[in-house]
């Protein structure tokens, strides 16, 4: 697993917000968690266990070809550790064309689908609620999956108590959770420029190039947007010093064109999350076949 930077957060918010947490948790009953495996819904299904125990606890992952086989895997190994009770279902936004023509708001389709699963679900297994790991700096922002949430009635219990990201990784790193500073990891979509027609072949492509980036040894984010036989690789400025070193330079290349790009861009501007439609300038970019 590669991780990120320690974000501290303030002990006593921290604390206090995840009090509020779990009070809204036991007013519930109990919950049905939309869980990812990423910082925020590890958190949440964790908490939830620990407040409601077993029975009244269920997290699911909904996956698709979007959903990265890595993060699955870190998923599942998570809900084993921590012993919160685990499904996993099919979704179906890539049979969507409105989802696969790649609009702006591509996440409400996604999310529309994945709560039109999840809500009759928690209905069938007598869970008060389904709730979702939006946090208190997420409601910031263009964020069209938010309004799916509101018309399926899902709550968002951590942004309900203020709990920030970093007060979020503060208390998972408490826990000893292992996804305490782990990177963000959004949908393989979010690679493709917005209108870029989606599919599952090129969802591959950047998968198979962001696994062999990473088994390389690059840590910390990772993005490989997809621009057509291009592949635009981002990462924290901190990386890049040595991924442009003579040698190292060539191992990029060699990775994105192994998962079947003809070409390959190192974007000198560094990780910029949700920027894949910046057109860069020329000196932006360093062209790894040159």
């Amino acid at each position: 697993m590669t991780v990120i930077a320690h974000v501290p957060a303030s002990a006593g918010s921290a604390h206090a917000h995840e009090a509020e947490l779990v009070g809204w948790l036991e007013a519930q009953g109990s919950v049905l968690v939309g869980y990812s495996g990423g910082v925020d819904s590890t958190y949440l299904a964790t908490v939830a266990y620990e407040t409601l125990g077993p029975s009244h606890t269920l997290a699911v992952i909904g996956r698709s070809a979007s959903y990265p086989d890595e993060q699955w895997a870190i998923a599942r190994r998570v809900a084993e550790q921590v012993g919160f009770p685990l499904l996993e279902i099919s979704t179906g936004e890539m049979d969507d064309p409105r989802y696969a023509a790649n609009p702006d708001n591509r996440c409400y389709f996604c999310k529309s689908e994945l709560w039109s699963k999840l809500v009759p679900l928690a209905r069938e297994r007598g869970l008060a609620v389904v709730a979702d790991g939006t946090n208190a700096d997420d409601v910031r922002g263009h964020r069209p999956g938010m309004r799916a949430g509101g018309e399926w009635r899902v709550a968002s219990p951590l942004a309900e108590a203020g709990l920030t990201k970093g007060e979020i990784r503060e208390n998972s790193e408490r826990r000893g959770l292992p996804t305490w500073n782990q990177p963000a990891s959004p949908c393989l979509s979010s690679r493709l420029p917005t209108g870029v027609l989606i599919t599952i072949a090129r969802l591959r492509k950047v998968e198979a190039a962001e696994r062999a980036l990473r088994r390389l040894g690059v840590t910390g984010n990772l993005r490989v947007r997809f621009h057509e036989e291009t592949a635009r690789v981002e990462m924290d400025p901190e990386e890049l010093t040595h991924w442009r070193a003579p040698g190292r330079r060539e191992l990029l290349r060699e990775a994105a064109l192994g998962a079947g790009f003809t070409r390959a861009e190192l974007d000198l501007r560094g990780f910029r999350s949700g920027k894949a439609n910046e057109a860069p300038r020329p000196t932006d970019l360093d062209a790894l076949d040159a």
